[in-house]
């Protein structure tokens, strides 16, 4: 059968999208208390990420909710029946058994997981429901078959788990699930760059003022590209300089100074860098280089910017780029009141932009 050129590109496209392997798709769960969401472990549970993919595009779970939660421990919906307000409580969690086999797996039940409800003591009982831990829940392990995994949003999935519930530890007011969509997994943006792809300028808005800052490819790629990955995400926005130290270093990036400790979705693209020291850059004034713990391999999002040279840093830090304007911001942090190292007042990082 031959179509129209635009319905065959539009079939394509389809046929395409949906042909996307699992480890390559996560689902997007929109809730009354915010959205979370999670990637799936297609070599853990097969059958259960199929179905569970299949089910969330044939819209079956939108309308419904989260009926039950153990405060800072879990919760459980996608029970189809609560889609009608009026179905009575003694019903809430029956509906949406009796679908699957339990697939066995080393898979364990911590922060995070997402897992499949079935009935205990009944075998083939597991179904379209399902339930996220908040904490760990090892008396779970080998009795549930766990299925995918938090990358953004625990802190909601945190706050359903907080909502009154009665004696049964069901939810006073269900949390409805106003939508839960299937989308191409976040990607890290300088994946796989070149060098010259990453040499880029990097502008910090600050409490102070503006900062650019020049990439040094040729120092520390990885530095640079771990560097604008969180910038171009939002990583950094909202962060702070944390750690004044005088005629030495001004130093921010960490997760902690975040107000109100909100997770990112970035932050599955973190992880420890290899030291790519060099004796030959200097750290002088206006240099940046990354921080790290014990670990020379440790750096991974907290970074400082030079005050003043110093010597003994160099071939021991990743410094990956310099300061080309904004010198006069620097001197201003240099000058901030700290308590020992402590900044007296919060010097955020209001915005971080790549050109």
């Amino acid at each position: 059968m031959r179509f129209p050129i635009a319905l065959g590109l539009l079939l394509s496209f389809v046929v395409t999208a949906r042909a996307q392997p699992p480890a390559e798709l996560e689902a997007v769960v929109e809730t009354g208390l915010g959205t979370f969401r999670f990637e799936f472990a297609p070599d853990k549970a097969p059958k259960h990420v199929e179905q569970f993919i299949a089910r969330a595009r044939q819209g079956y779970y939108n309308g419904s909710a989260f009926h039950r939660a153990v405060a800072n421990g879990l919760i459980q919906g996608g029970d189809p029946l609560l889609k009608n307000p009026a179905t009575p409580k003694t019903q809430w969690g029956s509906g949406g058994l009796n679908l699957l086999a339990p697939e066995s797996s080393d898979m364990q039940h911590e922060r995070g997981v997402i897992s499949t409800v079935g009935i205990p003591g009944r075998a083939n009982s597991e179904g379209a429901q399902f339930f996220a831990c908040v904490a760990p829940q090892p008396q779970l392990d080998g009795k549930f078959t766990a299925f995918g995994r938090i990358t953004e949003g625990i802190e909601v999935v945190q706050k359903i788990s907080q909502a009154s519930v009665d004696a049964n530890g069901l939810i006073e007011k269900p949390v409805r699930i106003q939508k839960v969509s299937i989308e191409k997994k976040r990607e890290d943006p300088y994946l796989n760059t070149t060098a010259d792809q990453i040499r880029k300028t990097v502008t910090l808005k600050t409490t102070l003022g503006s900062i650019k800052i020049r990439m040094e490819p040729d120092w520390a790629p990885n530095h640079v590209r771990a560097f604008l990955m969180l910038a171009r995400t939002g990583w950094y926005n909202g962060t702070v300089f944390h750690r004044i130290a005088k005629d030495f270093v001004a130093q921010g990036g960490m997760p902690t100074g975040r107000a109100g400790g909100l997770t990112h979705y970035a932050d599955r693209f973190i992880h420890p860098l290899p030291a790519e020291f060099r004796k030959d850059v200097k750290h002088e004034k206006g240099v940046i280089s990354m921080a790290h713990g014990e670990d020379p391999n440790s750096a991974t999002t907290s970074f400082f910017l030079m005050l003043a040279p110093a010597p003994a840093l160099d071939g021991q830090f990743s410094a990956f780029g310099r300061i080309i304007e904004g010198l006069d911001v620097l001197d201003a942090l240099a000058k901030e009141e700290v308590d020992g190292e402590t900044p007296q007042r919060r010097l955020e990082i209001i915005e971080a932009s790549v050109e």
